[in-house]
């Protein structure tokens, strides 16, 4: 059971950091190597949020993974490209959970205006590989030995994924998140999550 799926607050803070400080303190996954405070990650939902999704899922009132988007480069020419990452509380893995909130966080973005999701993957990693390939990304190029953790070197492999149908000659700014009342977010991850919304 994936679990209730909506957008995150600064309360949520405590519970996101939790959840990530295993990534960063136990495993290659995230290239952080001090897991960020509570208020580090109360600032970063704070600012992400200014501009891009930033989903929890909730199990039993308990947050038990997180996903969201942000620039992929700051140059004007990339804006309409986004970066997605998607975090489950450890012992979590194998319940819906990630493929939830990817699902509605790429539901979110192709609502936004934006034309392609990229995520950067740690590898090896066929977890991650195998729940992105489900939801529509394809191989984008691998990165060999460009990060050094715990005593070694990693690749990073990138994936890509569509989410319009086509891509026109004249497009509009993607819009804010904070253009979406509550109501049309609401029901975008309710579409998304119960009828397997899958990346263009």
């Amino acid at each position: 059971m994936s679990g209730r799926i909506r957008l995150a607050t600064p309360d949520d803070a405590e519970a996101v950091a939790s959840i990530y400080a295993y990534y960063v303190a136990k495993t290659p996954i995230s290239f952080e190597v001090t897991p960020p405070s509570v208020e580090e990650v109360r600032e970063r939902i704070e600012r992400t949020m200014q501009r891009f999704p930033y989903l929890v899922s909730e199990t039993e009132d308990r947050v038990v993974g997180y996903a969201y988007a942000g620039r992929h480069h700051e140059r004007a020419a990339y804006d309409w490209s986004c970066e997605v990452s998607v975090y489950v509380a450890n012992g979590m893995h194998r319940r819906g959970i990630g493929r939830a909130l990817y699902a509605a966080l790429l539901a979110l973005l192709r609502r936004l205006g934006y034309y392609n999701a990229l995520a950067g993957i740690t590898v090896p990693n066929d977890g991650s590989i195998g729940l992105h390939t489900a939801m529509g990304f394809r191989d984008a190029g691998l990165n060999r030995n460009v990060g050094y953790k715990d005593g070694r070197w990693w690749d990073v492999a990138y994936v890509e994924a569509s989410l319009q149908h086509t891509y026109p000659e004249k497009v509009e700014p993607p819009l804010s998140i904070r253009a979406l009342d509550a109501a049309e977010v609401e029901e975008i991850i309710s579409r998304a999550v119960n009828g397997s919304e899958r990346p263009r």
